[in-house]
């Protein structure tokens, strides 16, 4: 990949986008992960105001450093580049504390571990309504159009996706190449919805650059049959993430009424 070339086209793309939209700036969400940090670099970079959003919600102490640490580095090198911490930890517990439950511990986690991406979309958006930003979307094209690894409406609730076209093996060199902080850069990928230490590995079951392989051989008409062994384990993951996940990356389905019957 030609990481120069491909940084300048997507700040060039980013200011475009907002010339044509005629907003004054950018929101991005900053969890202390690669995919963020990214992003928020190349807003920056535009030279259009770039608002970082730390939301913590019982969150590890290592990231909330990690993006602490990108952020003053942001700051220290881009003028247009200003901060905010909402603290939603209260906001979550209170959302938990008055919706019902059922008895599936699984399920409660999931929907709770959704809730918190939801939180973080609503407060985006009420800060993106506040100054006239766009809400700069966070995810890359193994997650987004792979196997449909993010929370809909949450994370996934976006104005503009700046990295969607990039695979995570992409996302750590353009990181290289702009300096993103070593912490973050060697850092385990991780979406921190759980209030845990467990991995985007851990939750998936295949690292991001065995789904890589996976999604170029789904690409390129490859079949579960045509692998053994790791390969056929992480072909079977991938396949079946991607075919379940697929709401996620297709329009809303739209009931069509016939014409002979409105």
């Amino acid at each position: 990949m030609k990481v120069e070339k491909v940084a300048e086209h997507i700040i060039s793309w980013l200011k475009e986008y907002a010339e044509n939209a005629k907003v004054k700036g950018f929101v991005v969400g900053v969890s202390g992960g690669i995919d963020s940090a990214l992003t928020s670099t190349l807003c920056a970079k535009t030279g259009f105001p770039t608002l970082c959003v730390e939301m913590p919600i019982h969150q590890a102490e290592s990231q909330v450093t990690r993006a602490e640490e990108h952020i003053k580095q942001l700051k220290e090198k881009f003028d247009n580049v200003a901060d905010v911490r909402v603290d939603l930890t209260a906001t979550f517990d209170g959302f938990k504390n008055v919706v019902p439950t059922v008895n599936d511990t699984a399920k409660v986690d999931l929907s709770l571990a959704n809730t918190r991406a939801r939180l973080r979309m609503t407060t985006l958006y009420y800060l993106a309504g506040l100054h006239s930003y766009l809400v700069a979307g966070t995810g890359n094209k193994v997650e987004d159009f792979g196997v449909g690894f993010y929370t809909k409406y949450g994370d996934g609730g976006v104005d503009l996706s700046p990295i969607a076209d990039l695979m995570k093996s992409e996302v750590y060199e353009l990181a290289a190449f702009l300096n993103v902080p070593n912490s973050i850069q060697k850092a385990a990928p991780t979406d921190g919805l759980f209030g845990d230490s467990r991995t985007d590995e851990d939750q998936i079951g295949a690292s991001y650059d065995e789904l890589e392989w996976a999604m170029k051989m789904q690409d390129e008409g490859k079949s579960i049959s045509d692998f053994s062994g790791r390969e056929q384990e992480v072909f079977k993951i991938y396949s079946r993430l991607n075919s379940i996940n697929q709401h996620k990356m297709i329009p809303i389905p739209i009931c069509e009424i016939p014409k002979e019957i409105k």
